[in-house]
């Protein structure tokens, strides 16, 4: 039984462990927190971006489709209003060159809502352009308005002049015009990509410095988090083993309490039987002599003398019983199976409950722990059968094999529990039993009895008596 600590336990015994500071706990809390506001707000300020690059592209789309439908517009309703004009000087029936001309007024008419609609998205830099664009469509109108007013002889004579020195200059003129807002329509739809590519990039730096940041933060954070958490393993790494030394102190003070326990024990047991004892049989004695010696016909005298000597010898069987009960003198004299059937005859006169011990190639001379202990769990183990269990049949095994000795305790009481109660005396038996490197095992059901087993080495006893 080892009794020396190591000098560096007891150097991290008296080491203070600290405490988790609150103001720790507290930084990595903001941080923490810090770097999710971060990624919020990243994950925020980029959606809201992404929004924003939809949006205008999709107005840029939108303004581009929009103008470039008019101008097609305006271009077609140009072509066809050539040749309605054609078919109007060509045309000799009187009604239908009025619906030649109506048809002209319903194109003038879909120019002129083009021209409007487009006029709604012009930038800043193109109000030049549409102007000369209106002025020369008024311009072609104007051209258009004398041929309404020709009879046929005019038409006849006029009309190839008018369409070839008139019409036809002034309208290509108008569709090099339209062509040239077309490609500024087209160039302000580059100018948009190259906004949006602007706008994207932005984003994508600011984004960019936002991971980097994040990333940082988040190193940072990992970093003192790490180290944090290292501390608080190795704090509690120190405060596991000091539990799990301090429990083997427990254990190591257990042990040397239950052996004072047993000295003590052994040595009242002997001052009883040698000293109590001797003096109250030789009490005895001389109260026979006396007896012997006292008149006869002393009746009060000769009662007394029978009271104080039953009296006497009342108190020897209680001081033998006590004497037995802390420690039996045949344990040490007569050995280990002699000491558990007087242990069983004594508990079946107390109680009326039947006890059998059978015993199988137990030598007298096993070592004094564990004799004591396999004595000791059976005398506990019975205590319990007759003031919980209520038992009506107790079975005692010992067997002593090469490398142990193997004890069970089995009774036919009601039982427990053995997952859920643990009371005092089966802890009490189990730290004998690991003391000495044992096993020690409990097995019982409500109503279906109890039983207790246990295993001692001797083996490595045997060594470590050698050694």
């Amino acid at each position: 039984m080892s009794t020396a600590q190591p000098e560096d336990a007891s150097v991290n015994a008296d080491r203070s462990i600290p405490p988790v500071k609150s103001g720790t706990q507290l930084a990595l809390l903001a941080g923490f927190g810090g770097l999710l506001a971060l990624m919020a707000f990243v994950g925020i300020d980029s959606i809201g971006v992404l929004h924003q690059i939809h949006l205008r592209n999709v107005q840029i789309r939108q303004k581009f489709l929009l103008r470039n439908r008019a101008l097609e517009q305006i271009r077609s309703a140009l072509y066809l209003s050539g040749a309605l004009t054609r078919d109007f000087l060509a045309e000799e029936d009187p009604a239908k060159a009025e619906a030649h001309r109506a048809d002209l007024q319903q194109v003038r008419v879909e120019i002129d809502e083009a021209l409007h609609n487009y006029s709604q998205s012009l930038a800043t830099g193109e109000a030049g352009s549409f102007q000369t664009l209106e002025a020369e469509i008024r311009q072609y109108w104007t051209v258009l308005d004398p041929i309404f007013h020709w009879d046929a002889r005019e038409k006849e004579a006029r009309s190839g002049t008018f369409l070839q020195e008139e019409l036809f200059p002034r309208r290509l003129t108008t569709l090099q015009i339209a062509d040239k807002i077309g490609a500024v329509n087209e160039e302000e739809l580059s100018n948009g990509d190259e906004q949006l590519e602007v706008i994207f990039d932005g984003f994508r730096h600011r984004l960019t410095l936002m991971l980097a940041i994040t990333l940082g933060l988040g190193l940072v954070l990992a970093a003192v988090t790490m180290h944090h958490i290292l501390r608080l393993a190795r704090d509690a790494d120190l405060r596991y083993r000091e539990i799990v030394r301090a429990q083997g102190e427990l254990k190591e003070l257990s042990a040397r309490l239950v052996e004072a326990q047993e000295q003590e024990r052994r040595a009242i047991s002997r001052e009883l039987h040698d000293e109590v004892g001797q003096s109250l049989s030789a009490l005895l004695m001389e109260l026979g002599n006396l007896g012997a010696v006292a008149p006869a016909n002393n009746a009060a005298l000769r009662a007394h003398l029978e009271s104080s000597r039953k009296l006497a010898e009342s108190s020897v069987s209680v001081v033998r019983n006590m004497a037995l009960l802390l420690r039996p003198s045949m344990l040490d004299d007569l050995g280990l199976v002699p000491a558990l059937q007087w242990q069983a005859r004594e508990i079946s006169k107390r109680t009326g409950m039947a006890v059998e011990v059978f015993a199988e190639n137990v030598a007298d001379d096993l070592p004094e722990e564990h004799k004591t202990c396999v004595y000791r769990v059976v005398q506990e183990a019975l205590h319990n059968c007759a003031r919980h269990a209520e038992a009506r049949h107790v079975l005692i095994r010992v067997e002593q094999q090469p490398e142990a000795i193997v004890l069970s305790v089995q009774d036919d009481g009601k039982g427990f529990d053995s997952h859920l109660v643990r009371g005092l005396g089966l802890l009490g038996m189990e730290e004998r039993v690991t003391h000495l490197g044992g096993k020690f095992v409990v097995r019982s059901e409500p109503g279906r009895g109890a039983s207790v087993a246990i295993e001692l080495p001797l083996v490595a006893v045997a060594a470590a008596e050698a050694g």
